[in-house]
């Protein structure tokens, strides 16, 4: 074996992808019961290896050496076998600072909070030190700076979360309040599934420059893979795996008036784009065994709005897809949350003479420009993008592809 990824339990990782993407090289999962790691090492019968949880400590007494970084931090994520000789390196800090950088998040001199205190925090606090935080502060429910005190760092000018809080499948819950900061400038979340956590959601809003895990991933990857072949890998190709990945994961989600297209555009859509195709209106049917009039007959429209909010919290959480949504998705704000987490959002428009009413009882009870009047600014202040459908599916598709290549 040449190179891989040691862990105890590894489920889904981008890992292989990444490092064929990046280096070109084999490389495989590798999850290792604890009793086997020890035997593992003696063999040295591997050129590199990257070391997740839980064995990012129970390895550094198997490796030969321990670069200065590394031990500083007390955690070793990747091993490189030169000779025989095992030297163990910690790139996490690479990806660290790769990703504060790219989000534009600039320490120097500032106050930096870290939330958590195993190992990623650790790498964190190494990371804000080198790029030149004036103080760091690491917070944990126990400690002396902790959840309950808070307050006392509202001076903070970076926020840093290295907790799993908001991370899939328990999505949409963030560990602090960014009111509790006024005076932030930046904040990072080594979360990357989903793409926007209730955390970065709270930054975004507040107009603050702000990333997910997603580009410290790929970073600390392309410095373990130089570290094993010896060779510099420019930071335009890890752009161009950062971009491919993100593409590859996220969502894109289709809002606008009955009868704008939105089913027959995402099902082309998702064949363009090779992802999976879901119709948040067809799932509430099937779930339900009866048509949207059905539905709006025998539970009303609350009834078939709470069966809608519920399926928005389901399909948002999944990734790679393109997700078309009922024409009144965007009545309630709760919605937006879960399809923006992981989404792209596009508001499709059409003119207003050629929005069909059968089978859509909203429409058929209301004046159309009434309707539109209120949910314009609603589909406004949902929508990442907006793109005509008055022309040819063609000329639609080409549209949203232009805008999602310029995200």
């Amino acid at each position: 074996m040449e190179y891989g990824l040691l862990g105890e339990k590894l489920g889904h990782s981008f890992s292989p992808q990444i490092h064929k993407a990046l280096a070109g090289y084999d490389y495989r999962l590798l999850p290792t019961p604890r009793e086997e790691v020890e035997g593992l090492f003696r063999s040295r019968g591997f050129k590199g290896l990257n070391v997740t949880i839980p064995y990012k400590q129970t390895v550094i007494p198997l490796c030969s050496e321990v670069d200065p970084r590394a031990a500083a931090i007390g955690a070793v994520n990747t091993v490189v076998n030169r000779n025989g000789r095992l030297t163990g390196y910690n790139t996490d800090i690479d990806g660290l600072i790769y990703l504060a950088k790219r989000a534009g998040v600039d320490m120097a001199g500032k106050k930096v909070v870290i939330l958590g205190s195993g190992g990623t925090s650790r790498t964190a606090r190494a990371a804000a030190g080198e790029l030149g935080a004036a103080e760091i502060v690491t917070v944990s429910r126990k400690g002396e700076d902790n959840y309950e005190n808070l307050s006392r760092h509202g001076d903070a000018g970076v926020l840093i979360n290295t907790t799993p809080v908001g991370m899939y499948p328990n999505g949409g819950v963030s560990p602090v309040d960014l009111a509790l900061f006024p005076r932030l400038e930046g904040v990072l979340d080594v979360v990357y599934n989903p793409l926007r956590t209730a955390l970065l959601m709270q930054a975004e809003e507040r107009g603050i420059p702000c990333s997910c895990g997603l580009p410290m991933l790929v970073a600390q990857a392309k410095r373990a893979a130089e570290l094993f072949t010896g060779e510099d890998i420019p930071d335009s190709r890890l752009e161009e795996v950062i971009t491919a990945l993100t593409a590859q994961v996220r969502n894109v989600v289709l809002i606008g008036m009955p009868g704008c297209g939105k089913s027959t555009v995402g099902r082309m859509l998702a064949k363009r784009l090779g992802k999976k195709f879901l119709d948040l209106d067809y799932q509430i049917t099937t779930e339900a065994r009866m048509s949207i009039p059905q539905i709006f007959a025998e539970r009303g429209e609350e009834g078939f709005r709470d069966m809608e909010s519920g399926l928005a919290q389901e399909l948002g959480a999944c990734t790679g897809c393109v997700i078309s949504t009922g024409g009144g998705i965007v009545a309630r704000r709760e919605n937006y949350a879960p399809l923006h987490q992981n989404g792209v959002i596009v508001h499709l428009t059409r003119d207003l003479e050629r929005l069909p009413k059968t089978g859509r009882p909203i429409s058929q009870s209301t004046d159309l420009r009434q309707l539109w009047a209120r949910r314009e600014p609603l589909y406004r202040s949902f929508a990442d993008v907006t793109v005509d459908n008055n022309g040819s599916l063609e000329e639609t598709l080409e549209q949203i592809e232009k805008e999602l290549k310029a995200l």
